[in-house]
């Protein structure tokens, strides 16, 4: 899409903006926002977090990076954007669920399988990309590298877990989760067709979430 698509798709939003979100928009610059919800995914383009969760603004906090990762917490490392995201919405919104949502086709696990060049223009990418190592070693003790695309597959879902894990590095996570306040949800976002499904720890695998609202629905 070009500059002036952008433009002229601006033009669409703002009518519709004015005529629907204004009263709302208003209200959270009043009020503040207060969203319930951290959701940290995947910077690729596809994944599109409001359309996915048909959420208005005031819902989400977002946060987006390549590979949806989630460095563990370091107290002696430099300022990172997407551990500043994680305190805020944790100890400052507090909010009350934090979801990690990985998908298919994902150019960055992929990417742990290639060579990334010594080369200037790529250095974050492959320091990036370290983030990603312990699912990609997961993957493949687990499927092996005969069938890629079972392989990137399982490197998704592990990538998961993993930085589900990284989560309960952060102390104050680690805190409200222990206290109850907190929960942590894994979503695997399929791109063709809008398929969800959810990790479920005491089965220790992803399920559709439809058994999650099955379930729920019977308690």
């Amino acid at each position: 899409m070009h500059n002036l698509e952008l433009i002229e798709s601006y033009k669409k939003f703002k009518e519709k903006y004015g005529k629907e979100y204004t009263p709302l928009m208003q209200k959270l610059v009043d009020e503040g926002q207060n969203p319930k919800t951290l959701f940290i995914t995947c910077s690729d383009s596809r994944v599109a977090p409001n359309f996915l969760t048909d959420t208005k603004p005031g819902d989400l906090f977002i946060v987006r990076n390549i590979g949806n990762f989630i460095p563990p917490y370091d107290p002696d490392s430099e300022a990172s954007s997407t551990p500043a995201a994680i305190e805020y919405a944790v100890s400052v919104l507090k909010v009350n669920y934090i979801i990690v949502c990985g998908h298919t086709h994902c150019g960055a696990c992929k990417s742990l399988y290639q060579d990334i060049p010594d080369e200037p223009q790529m250095m974050n990418i492959k320091k990036w990309l370290k983030f990603g190592e312990s699912a990609k070693n997961q993957a493949l003790a687990y499927v092996g590298k005969d069938d890629k695309e079972k392989l990137y597959a399982a490197t998704e879902k592990f990538n998961i877990i993993d930085q589900m894990k990284n989560l309960l590095t952060y102390p104050g996570v680690k805190q409200r989760v222990e206290d109850g306040e907190l929960f942590i949800v894994g979503w695997y976002y399929h791109l063709h067709n809008g398929d969800l499904e959810y990790f479920d720890p005491i089965e220790h695998r992803f399920l559709p979430v439809e058994v999650a609202l099955e379930t729920a629905l019977e308690k």
